[in-house]
């Protein structure tokens, strides 16, 4: 089965999340139990965070510094470029509202850790730039997610508040700061148990994705959201990313960087984290609206990661050739 989903580029994981949405759709949590399962998610994002900041090292945070134009330019795509596609994509008419913001917020998330080392590595590029990348990216969208959303789509609903801002410090930030304070004394036993915590990391992410459905789909998620509206979202994900992509790839020429820099702008530049995303919409939104929030987020990250795939063996490819 592993080999199957192997060749068709899809990321097991992704079943799970169908999965825990077909459940939650069927049996969503209500009364007492939906309370103790936004309990239990609650401290599984607190933990998954604390793992997050023990495992960034100071090290590489130094390292990495020393490729700042490549880091900044990479931050730039992440935050500035992604934004301005999501604005677009939430003025076309017609478009679900909640899924137009959901667009919108999937383009205000940092970039992912994992899956843009491992493509880096695949197709021959600079593994070392790229963690650092990476980790910046996500570093600064725990600041910068928060700010965007507040900025541009909450702000816009009701006016500009900080209460996202503190929910996230308190919340996020200050178990992500820990576990990096942490580093010193725990970083080496995350590090070689970090498939078995990997397991926490994911275990929380379904459990946000379960209670967030849950809620959505008894406020209606599925009696207003079609299947023509679906198709779009999958759509519009892949316009997006062959956009950021292109952007991406014609930067790193004019900016004269190498072929293993361009590599690393490419991968890192053009991913949207779902490991900080559903945690993050958990708390800058509305138990109800979160379902519908990051079923575009749902939809990018296996579009990413199947075209990412494919661009990773055709880099590999030509530079055996």
């Amino acid at each position: 089965m592993n080999r199957l989903l192997a060749r068709l580029n899809i990321d097991p994981y992704l079943l799970l999340l169908v999965g825990t949405v077909a459940l939650a759709s069927l049996l969503p949590a209500r009364g007492v139990w939906a309370g103790v399962a936004g309990g239990v998610a609650d401290v599984g994002i607190a933990l998954l965070f604390f793992l997050h900041g023990a495992k960034l090292s100071r090290e590489a945070i130094i390292d990495g510094a020393r490729a700042w134009k490549l880091h900044l330019t990479t931050m730039s795509l992440t935050f500035v470029l992604f934004p301005l596609l999501g604005l677009a994509v939430k003025a076309i008419p017609g478009l679900d509202p909640s899924l137009a913001t959901g667009v919108l917020f999937l383009t205000l998330l940092p970039s992912t850790v994992q899956s843009s080392i491992a493509f880096t590595a695949i197709a021959g590029g600079n593994v070392a730039a790229a963690v650092c990348s990476a980790s910046f990216s996500n570093l600064a969208g725990i600041f910068l997610t928060p700010v965007l959303t507040a900025i541009l789509i909450t702000g816009k609903q009701g006016g500009f508040s900080t209460d996202p801002i503190i929910a996230i410090s308190v919340q996020l930030l200050l178990p992500f700061l820990a576990g990096h304070f942490l580093s010193p004394v725990i970083g080496g036993f995350v590090t070689r148990h970090k498939q078995v915590l990997g397991y926490v990391d994911r275990g929380s992410i379904l459990l946000v994705v379960y209670t967030a459905f849950g809620a959505a789909v008894l406020e209606g998620l599925w009696s207003r959201v079609t299947l023509s509206e679906l198709g779009l979202i999958a759509v519009l994900s892949l316009a997006i990313l062959t956009v950021v992509m292109a952007v991406a790839a014609t930067i790193g020429r004019a900016m004269g960087f190498s072929r293993e820099d361009r590599i690393v702008l490419l991968f890192c530049g053009s991913k949207k984290s779902l490991a900080t995303g559903v945690p993050l919409a958990g708390v800058l939104f509305a138990q109800a609206q979160v379902g519908a929030i990051i079923l575009p987020l749902m939809f990018f990250h296996q579009i990413q990661l199947m075209v990412c795939a494919v661009l990773a063996r055709r880099f590999a490819a030509q530079a055996e050739a």
